[in-house]
């Protein structure tokens, strides 16, 4: 049986994670929830990935809104399993793997192992190949220096990591704010048709009726459930 920990994470978190936050009592609602958004910013991070646009994108651009209502249920029930594990997280001070570890027998627990490995790699391969064309249509320059540059910047984030935490939040939530006026923009600049995109957040058993919405389905919904993040 698992004790309730005295800290809520894993003994390699920086200190700034297992401290407490400290908040005026008569501070603003909106300054109390912005102290504890940080996590929540770098969980959403998890979120906006190459493979999650490219799939938007791809269903979008072949069925326009009628897949909408997928993309809807799929953020959903990632809502749900992430705070189902972060629930976990906060009673056991152990996250899914470590569970994973001390609940399973060796046997499966190293299948366990392995598959997350080749998640990790097909992820990060996603990753890589967005930020090199990122670079690419931003810059002009090759994919090969598009790799190169991800790559560094990837290790500039990794040198934040054990430095002041709310350092790394601000970038987080400064890229944010970057992808939220890029949507605003957008938005103004395609004036969708509103009528349709509220029919497209209403299920439809039909729109899945064939092999390549379903498809396109599937890849959203494998896109929007991030495992990492659960992780």
């Amino acid at each position: 049986m698992f004790k309730l920990p005295t800290t809520a994470t894993a003994p390699f978190c920086p200190s700034e994670v297992k401290g407490s936050v400290i908040v005026a009592p008569g501070a603003p609602l909106w300054k109390k929830l912005l102290q504890f958004a940080g996590p929540g910013l770098l969980i959403s991070i998890g979120y906006m990935d190459p493979g999650n646009w490219a799939t938007d994108i791809e269903a979008g651009s072949r069925y326009g809104f009628s897949l909408l209502f997928v993309v809807v249920l799929s953020s959903l029930a990632a809502m749900v399993l992430q705070c189902l594990a972060m629930r976990v997280g906060i009673v056991t001070g152990r996250d899914l793997a470590q569970l994973s570890r001390e609940r399973y027998s060796k046997p499966i627990a190293n299948a366990q192992w392995l598959l997350a490995e080749l998640s990790i790699i097909a992820c990060d391969l996603a990753e890589v190949l967005g930020g090199a064309l990122a670079f690419h249509l931003l810059f002009g320059c090759s994919l090969m220096w598009g790799v190169v540059f991800t790559a560094f910047d990837t290790i500039i984030v990794l040198g934040l990591k054990g430095k002041n935490f709310r350092d790394l939040e601000a970038i987080m939530l400064g890229l944010i704010a970057t992808i939220g006026v890029g949507y605003i923009v957008e938005l103004a600049l395609v004036k969708p048709h509103w009528p349709a995109v509220a029919a497209g957040l209403v299920p439809s058993i039909d729109v899945l009726s064939s092999r390549e919405p379903l498809y396109l389905a599937i890849g959203i919904l494998g896109a929007t459930v991030m495992p990492h993040n659960l992780y």
